[in-house]
């Protein structure tokens, strides 16, 4: 049993029990909670028992739980309430994520450790990443996860200087009680997870909790490339700090074409950062840089950081070149507007596109098609993405698999339709992959077999 336990007679419910869940499980368990576990899947509560972790559905009978820790994944309101979820709010208790259990923990350690909450529809993880490499760079100790993974309870207890760079889905922050970021970050807004938040409204409500619990000597970074993110100027009340990728903004940090400036001057030509091309990257990096500003960076340090930043797995991930031609991972594009940041960023491309759609489907990717040169289409959604093509005269085939659409891709390509074959779907993966991350994967080993002239 740890010595350190500062949830000492708390008792926790905690359902879903995935890649997050168990580890979160334990380390509440070690911390002195008493934590009853459960996952509507049976393999998640045979890890649980083995774990010697007691398991039990909390939706049965009286909720006697304090709190309970719900996986983000799983709905408590909308589109429908998970039964644990109506049971724990049906007696009063709060639904929470881990990073509040972490705050506290971190807090009743007494260590004055800074709390850096980053989201956004699109960037974060990039953005998050980013800070923490920033940080790392310039010798300082730092710990990056939450929606990034890792989750945030696999996280140590860090010192009093140090920094926790965490990615904050909408789904996450809807669920913090406690949570005072000293940082908070929004980069940007568009519509997503509407089914989850009701509607826009809910979604910028949910996102718009980075800056809960912010006083004036905090810093609160605003996105003002976009009309709702802008729009939250008047609900802040740390220290305002406006960022963009595209025009000046005094008192903050933006992008003149390619060269990251504040009111000092110019901090880098993001020409000198190969993972970070793009205006969507150059809002991210003006994020970071502000972030790492404020938490005693010098300029030359947030300079030499931005330049050595490797990237993002699935994220404009380079994965390979094949008589000529590159092959661009961003599988994490899952939406419509994530692709577009990606389709900003060539010339010309042939794209590889499809899955499961968001509401709208590809529609308002119409002002990048010119730079399409052929797209192949994959998943469920295939046939509505190839009628708003047909629509704009948009050359097109519906593949079925991602595996004959990098066949089909690399031989477009090589013949000379584009230098570039994009895999950025603008379509969540799951009708026929794990996650992004499977989908990606699966990318950059057609991508290797086709170099090496062999089968994936």
């Amino acid at each position: 049993m740890s010595s350190f336990t500062p949830f000492a007679g708390e008792r926790i419910a905690l359902v879903g029990l995935g890649k997050a869940g168990l580890p979160a499980a334990r380390r509440l368990a070690e911390w002195g909670a008493e934590v009853t576990c459960w996952d509507d899947k049976e393999d998640g509560r045979v890890a649980a028992s083995a774990a010697g972790l007691a398991v039990e559905d909390p939706s049965q009978g009286v909720f006697r739980w304090d709190a309970l820790l719900l996986s983000p994944g799983i709905p408590h309101r909308l589109p429908r309430v998970h039964p644990a979820a109506a049971a724990a709010l049906a007696a009063g208790r709060p639904v929470l994520c881990d990073v509040d259990y972490l705050y506290r923990a971190v807090r009743a350690a007494g260590s004055t450790a800074r709390f850096v909450g980053i989201t956004g529809t699109n960037g974060k993880s990039t953005t998050t990443a980013l800070l923490h490499h920033l940080l790392r760079a310039a010798g300082r100790e730092a710990a990056a996860g939450g929606n990034l993974g890792p989750a945030a309870l696999s996280l140590n207890i860090l010192g009093r200087d140090d920094v926790y760079a965490l990615e904050m889905s909408s789904y996450m922050l809807e669920r913090i009680q406690s949570v005072r970021f000293n940082q908070g970050v929004m980069l940007n807004l568009s519509p997503d997870h509407l089914d989850r938040h009701g509607d826009m409204a809910g979604y910028l409500d949910a996102k718009a909790q980075v800056f809960a619990r912010q006083e004036r000597e905090d810093l609160a970074v605003l996105g003002m490339d976009d009309g709702w993110s802008a729009g939250l100027r008047g609900r802040l009340a740390g220290r305002f700090c406006p960022i963009s990728g595209e025009a000046r903004q005094a008192g903050g940090v933006w992008a003149e074409g390619r060269v990251l400036r504040d009111d000092s001057g110019a901090i880098l030509d993001l020409g000198e950062a190969p993972a970070l091309p793009g205006s969507h990257n150059a809002q991210n990096a003006a994020a970071a840089a502000a972030c790492a500003l404020d938490l005693g960076l010098t300029r030359g340090e947030v300079a030499a950081g931005l330049g050595s930043y490797p990237g993002l797995p699935h994220r404009q991930e380079r994965v390979g070149k094949w008589r000529g031609v590159a092959f661009v991972n961003d599988s994490k594009g899952t939406n419509a507007d994530s692709t577009a940041r990606a389709l900003a960023s060539y010339e010309r491309v042939v794209w590889i596109a499809g899955g499961t759609a968001k509401e709208g489907g590809i529609e308002s990717l119409v002002p990048f098609f010119t730079r399409v040169a052929e797209a192949l289409l994959i998943g469920r959604d295939a046939p509505v993405l190839a009628a708003t093509l047909a629509a704009h005269g948009v050359k097109h085939r519906v593949v079925g698999t991602l595996d004959m659409a990098v066949a089909e891709a690399a031989a477009s390509a090589a013949a000379g339709a584009a230098p570039v074959v994009l895999l950025s779907p603008a379509c969540a993966s799951w009708d026929q992959f794990t996650g992004f991350e499977q989908r990606g994967e699966r990318f950059r080993a057609l991508v290797a077999a086709l170099a090496e002239g062999r089968a994936a």
